[in-house]
């Protein structure tokens, strides 16, 4: 017994942790644990049913188990179930009080047992055994404290029905003659208790006290005497319950509707790159390159560039040397047009590559006009904020 209560603590410790609440469901049930019954006082009458003695006889038993299934409906605050369980009990023994008319119990002597109806002596008979045994069915309605969001739930309720008590083989000594071996039906109530928590969407784990209770139980001795007692217990259960046909839940709300947001601006531009062509063995700015470097000098003010990369060039007429420097002495002349434009000389950096990159290619000493240029690179222009916002 103290293992089985030791058990039930910790179970007791576990239910702990989150609930999925099982309001408007049905269920069905298992249960199960010790029993212990409270001592049985005889009322022992005669055929001519006149008391003959009051009290006289008491059954003590041992902890014996309680077992049993329900199935019910949870309303909310209040569910209702149907039970069926079955109780056990072995005599540890029986005491007799007062002054008992004859009855059957015996000795077994070899070579056979002596069986004779005799008043027993007062005292307490180890020897005693027997069981006791119980089948009920009871209506059961309870209070439901474990409603939706709770962590732990519990109840309270109390129950009504018909029990069957079975008295087996009673015997002031055993082995012997039977006492007593007859049953009564009658009714039945209890007084429930209990808590519970979900380990799932549909399994509860609980621990349920049950207190017992049939009155009124007449029974006959084996030698035809009428007895009447009282049948009282108490139990504690570890109850396993599985939760169907509840209401599906309600479905998630929609989604928020996405915030509008402004259209990107769209991205940097660079413009370019812009060429500016030199007569022959020039360096000055034509009416033409003045033109596209008008234009160069707008566009680096409207796109918000950064850098001006200004690459000069020649062809392949003279030197390699000498074209070095008049391809040079050209990014000098559009630089400071430039400059002159708004353009800031920060910004600008010249670079001379002489007759080595070649827009057209020529054999050397050739006068190609294309080939006497410099080339206008802007970089740098400033990204967009790109976030939040739609792109385009």
């Amino acid at each position: 017994m103290r293992k089985f209560v030791a058990a039930m603590v910790l179970a007791t410790t576990a239910l702990s942790g989150p609930v999925m609440a099982k309001d408007q469901a049905w269920y069905i049930g298992v249960e199960a644990g010790p029993n212990l019954v409270q001592n049985e006082l005889f009322d022992v009458r005669n055929a001519a049913a006149t008391v003959v003695s009051e009290e006289a006889l008491r059954a003590r038993h041992k902890i014996g188990y309680d077992v049993g299934g329900n199935i019910g409906y949870d309303f909310g605050m209040f569910r209702a179930e149907f039970e069926v369980a079955y109780k056990a009990n072995k005599i540890r023994n029986m005491i007799v009080e007062g002054a008992l008319p004859p009855v059957f119990y015996g000795v077994a002597t070899a070579p056979a047992t002596t069986l004779v109806a005799r008043t027993p002596p007062v005292g307490t008979y180890n020897a005693a055994d027997g069981n006791a045994r119980v089948l009920s069915f009871m209506a059961n309605g309870m209070f439901d404290f474990g409603g939706q969001g709770s962590d732990v739930g519990a109840y309270v309720g109390s129950g009504v029905g018909i029990a069957r008590v079975q008295h087996s083989n009673y015997q002031l000594v055993s082995p012997g003659a039977a006492m007593i071996d007859d049953s009564d039906t009658g009714v039945a109530w209890q007084v429930l208790a209990g808590v519970y928590k979900p380990l799932s969407d549909h399994v509860d784990l609980g621990l349920r006290y049950r207190f017992f209770n049939v009155d009124n139980v007449d029974t006959f001795t084996t030698n035809g005497l009428a007895t009447q007692t009282r049948y009282r217990s108490h139990s504690l259960l570890l109850t396993l319950s599985y939760n169907f046909f509840e209401p599906a839940a309600p479905p998630p709300p929609p989604p928020p509707a996405p915030v509008a947001l402004p259209p990107c601006p769209p991205a940097a531009v660079t413009p370019g790159p812009f060429l500016v062509f030199f007569d022959w063995d020039k360096s000055l700015i034509t009416a033409e390159a003045a033109a596209i470097l008008d234009r160069a000098a707008e566009q680096f003010a409207a796109t918000g560039q950064a850098n001006v990369a200004l690459a000069g060039h020649a062809d392949t007429s003279g030197t390699a040397e000498y074209n070095m420097r008049l391809s040079q002495r050209r990014a000098d002349s559009v630089k400071a047009y430039l400059a002159g434009k708004g353009v800031p000389e920060a910004a600008m950096v010249t670079e001379a590559f002489g007759e080595t990159r070649l827009l057209v290619e020529t054999a050397d000493g050739v006068r190609e006009p294309q080939n006497r240029r410099v080339e206008i690179t802007f970089s740098g222009a400033p990204q967009p904020n790109l976030t939040n916002c739609t792109p385009q």
